[in-house]
């Protein structure tokens, strides 16, 4: 019994820890975790507070000097030599707090730092509100940056957004909150800030973009402006973009309504202010190579966050050739002694580094004396007329389509378009013409079918590639330039560029790298790819190199250069002539695009089109730049690649076939084709005839003349030319006849004949069959004679085709015969001639006997004459209007003054006209 009550007891101890034990192992799963988590939090805090500690022990020192004083930004050229410097002490006045209108520091604490007055450095409301977005938008998305850290940022840390950056700054920012005012650092800041324009600090802006002098004398809309300046000064620039620079001022004003400062009813009055109206008359002088310089600055503001090339102290290393830029800023200068532009004419260019892409020079504008400052090379928006063409027609045919430069396409009228004028060409049309033809003299109408025949989906992929940019769907006026899409020459250079360079493509660049005053380096040189085939880059370069060979382009041509480009012209809506006028080629060296526009400043400031006194200016500022800049270079031509295949295709051959070995040369074309497309057949339009059999000639000496007789068996139309030379003389033409027999009187005694008889039927000739025949000599000594009779029953008629029938009669000794045809003489044996080629007009003809022996007795000459009408109906050409009035472009000038060179070309220039190009054969509208 006992035994048993221990045992019990023994097991209800066993039971009681297994029961303790159960309690134990129940406890909950989430205090673990919590328990976990709150030590890793505090190691982290414990980490993060040390991590934090050591980036404020390396914060650098605040230096007084570097407070007030920011650095100065070089710039390198492509040679590695310094070319400028952007240093803002020249242009700097000092203001202190005593000289800040409170209207001014309103505007400035309520765009920059609302609580400016009441943080000690940093704003933790600000700071809140970044955290968040930077988790929810990923990190430095938004920063919380007070004026006082902007001011220690800018004078001595990097914009890099860092965590250990940031950090610094905040503690910079307390500790300068502690060593002085908030009055002394709204001096720093207002004093340090660049302000666009070379204005640094902003006393200086305010006198630049304003003319004052005293900040007091600042309005609401100008306070406005200058604290919305600085966080895009070239963007928000109000001489160059005074649209832009209002929408910044009136953010500025909502914020000031926002904060406090002012009343809605006196910011709806700010507004209504025009910003051009509060302007300076006066800009400040540009800096030498200043249209680069902005290039440059739009660089690195876009591809470096946070830099300021003026304040930053940055080593900017460019591609600047200071010779081409000072060349471009020559020809732009319209000082009389390069080009001298006509009134209301605008120009920009752009020379690119045809195998990299670099920028060598940029001409902005022509110097014209006004205030804009306006950069066209750049910031431009301009229709593109027919240098449209090969990107976004004749490209893309050929790299979807595989087209060749002897593709044919029907330039048989305008074309059509629903509901809108048709596209049409300047002048007459063409018929059926070879894309390279097409190019060549810029026909608008084989264009416009080019790119419907390759899709306008392919066609803007294709330009895309190239840099171009599409604000509105393509169009099939969009090939002839002339729609609400626009480029600038930058865009236009670069996209010619690669078809220079083998297909491959990078966007142009200033900029190669930066280099940061602690030493850190960016490389901002972009990675070029290839966007089209080397097949279709050389086969578009080829076909331009017809342009400037003898085409629209013939003006550009320069000894010695591999040139392809392409001209363009736009048109006015209603209006005669062209507002816009371009040149856009290359080499293997240089791409150009160079741009002249009719530009005519209004009363109210505004600028409008009008038409060019002369378009021939963008080909000649190409011309004299390209030869300038390639001056002493060894410039190599362009080689064809592998991929495309040379071949002799006869002329007019639709499709194409390869020329015969009997294709006469005239009609014999070396075209270009994607290698394994090129044909295969061989015409067999010019196959040689048989040459006549049998040919004989026998002296008749009852008649005095020779009998010629020959046989011929075909079922064809065949016509035999007979041609005879005497005595070794040059070969004459005597007859074309059917029949297979003639006879050649009046034949000389004693003299060896060679007849020689070729078959013919239209554009097929035989080899020429030949036999010879000497006529007995007299028994008798002639009588000694001092003058040959004259001819009798001279005559001419016109018979058509351009073609005077002459002949006459002769009775006398044996004698040649001297015709003169308004002063052209040529001898013959024939009692008779045919004058062929003629054109209208008045012609005299004088037959003059000559003795066929060794005695040059002559008899007296005999003349008569006859006119030559004009068969055209007119002059000779269609006539035409401008692109919406149906006009083809013809034989007409550069400039439209008609005087037959094939150089201009007036196209379509968006308002829903067709495009005009002036050429030989009509560059099309």
């Amino acid at each position: 019994m006992a035994e048993n009550k221990g045992q019990s007891r023994t097991a209800r101890r066993q039971q009681q820890k297994k029961s303790k034990k159960s309690r134990k192992s129940n406890k909950p799963t989430w205090k673990k975790v919590l328990k976990i988590f709150l030590i890793i939090m505090l190691a982290m805090l414990v980490i993060g507070i040390g991590v934090g500690a050591y980036w404020i022990a390396t914060a650098p020192d605040i230096d007084e000097e570097k407070l007030t004083v920011p650095f100065s930004s070089t710039l390198l050229d492509k040679n590695g030599e310094q070319f400028a410097e952007l240093s803002a002490e020249e242009r700097r006045t000092q203001v202190t707090y005593e000289d800040l209108p409170d209207v001014l520091i309103d505007a400035v604490t309520a765009t920059e730092d609302a609580r400016f007055f009441d943080h000690a450095g940093v704003d933790p409301r600000r700071v809140g509100g970044a955290i968040l977005a930077n988790v929810t938008d990923g990190f430095g998305s938004q920063g919380a940056s007070t004026i006082t850290q902007q001011v220690v940022e800018r004078a001595f840390l990097t914009p890099d957004k860092k965590v250990s950056i940031k950090v610094q700054e905040m503690w910079l920012a307390l500790k300068l909150e502690r060593e002085y005012t908030k009055e002394e650092i709204m001096e720093m800041y207002l004093n340090s800030i660049f302000y666009g324009s070379q204005a640094y600090g902003v006393a200086n802006a305010a006198e630049t973009y304003f003319g004052k002098t005293d900040l007091n004398d600042l309005t609401l809309p100008e306070a406005a402006i200058l604290a919305g300046l600085p966080q895009r000064p070239s963007a928000y620039n109000p001489y160059e973009n005074p649209e832009l620079t209002k929408e910044r001022m009136n953010t500025v004003l909502t914020l000031m309504v926002r904060h406090g400062k002012i009343t809605e009813e006196e910011a709806e009055e700010a507004r209504q202010v025009e910003v051009t109206s509060l302007l300076n008359e006066s800009k400040p002088d540009p800096t030498p190579y200043e249209a680069f310089i902005q290039q440059v600055r739009k660089e690195v503001e876009a591809k470096v966050e946070d830099a300021n090339i003026d304040t930053d102290g940055l080593k900017i290393h460019t591609t600047i050739d200071p010779d081409a830029q000072e060349h471009v800023e020559s020809l732009l200068a319209n000082d009389g002694n390069s080009i001298n532009y006509p009134e209301n004419t605008q120009g920009a260019i752009v020379v690119l580094d045809t195998q990299s892409g670099a920028i060598e020079a940029i001409g902005g504008r022509v110097d014209t004396g006004d205030v804009s400052g306006f950069n066209y090379a750049t910031q431009g928006k301009m229709q593109i007329g027919s240098v449209a063409k090969p990107l976004l027609a004749y490209g893309p045919a050929i790299e979807y389509n595989q087209m060749s430069t002897y593709h044919q396409i029907n330039d048989d009228g305008p074309f059509e378009i629903d509901g809108s004028s048709p596209i049409q060409n300047y002048g007459q049309y063409h018929g059926w013409v070879s894309a390279r033809y097409a190019v060549q003299m810029s026909l608008n109408v084989p264009a416009a079918k080019t790119i419907e025949s390759v899709g306008y989906e392919n066609a803007q992929k294709f330009a895309e590639n190239l840099g171009q940019t599409f604000d509105y769907n393509l169009d099939v006026r969009d090939v002839i330039g002339g729609t609400r899409n626009h480029s600038n020459p930058m865009k236009m250079a670069g996209a010619y560029r690669a078809f220079g360079n083998e297909g491959i493509y990078n966007e142009p660049y200033a900029v190669t790298k930066v280099e940061f005053p602690d030493g850190r380096t960016i490389d901002l040189t972009p990675e070029a790819e290839p966007v089209m085939e080397d097949s279709t880059a050389y086969m578009v370069t080829d076909m331009m190199r017809s342009v400037v060979e003898d085409g629209t382009g013939s003006s550009v041509q320069i000894p010695g250069l591999d040139i392809a480009g392409k001209t363009g012209t736009t048109t006015l809506d209603g209006a005669e002539g062209s507002p816009d006028a371009w040149f856009v080629g290359y080499t293997t060296d240089y791409t150009i695009a160079a741009w002249t526009g009719g530009q005519r400043i209004n009363e109210n400031g505004g600028v409008s089109r009008v038409a060019l006194t002369d378009t021939s200016l963008s080909r000649e500022m190409f011309r004299q730049t390209m030869a300038h800049i390639s001056e002493g270079n060894d410039t190599a031509s362009f080689e064809k690649p592998d991929s495309v295949a040379e071949v002799k295709v006869e002329k007019g051959s639709n499709p194409p076939a390869l020329a015969s070995d009997y294709t006469p040369s005239e009609q014999t074309l070396t075209e270009l084709f994607v290698k394994g497309t090129e044909p295969t057949s061989v015409s067999e339009k010019f196959d040689q005839l048989d040459a006549v059999s049998g040919l004989n000639a026998t002296y008749n000496e009852d008649s005095n003349s020779i009998d010629v007789s020959w046989d011929y068996e075909s079922d064809d139309d065949i016509s035999f030319d007979v041609r005879a030379s005497v005595n070794g003389g040059d070969m004459q033409d005597l007859s074309s006849t059917e029949d297979t027999s003639m006879e050649i009187s009046e034949v000389e005694a004693g003299a060896e004949y060679v007849i020689e008889v070729t078959a013919s039927n239209g554009n097929l000739t035989s080899e020429p069959a030949t036999t010879s025949v000497t006529v007995p000599g007299e028994d008798e000594e002639q009588e000694e004679i001092d003058e040959l009779p004259s001819v009798s029953g001279l005559s001419a008629q016109y018979v058509g085709d351009g073609v005077i029938d002459v002949s006459w009669s002769y009775d006398g000794p044996s004698a040649s015969f001297e015709v003169n045809v308004n002063g052209q003489t040529q001898t013959v044996q024939s009692q008779g001639l045919e004058v062929t080629g003629a054109s209208p007009g008045e012609y005299t003809i004088e037959v003059t006997p000559i003795s066929n022996d060794d005695s040059e007795i002559t008899g007296p000459p005999q003349s008569t004459s006859t006119t030559v009408p004009d068969e055209s109906g007119g002059d000779g050409e269609d006539s035409g209007n401008d692109e919406g009035n149906g006009n083809d472009e013809g034989n007409s000038d550069e400039d439209n003054s008609g005087d037959g060179t094939p150089e201009d070309e007036n196209e379509d220039s968006g308002d829903g006209n067709p495009e005009d190009e002036t050429g030989d054969s009509g560059e099309e509208n």
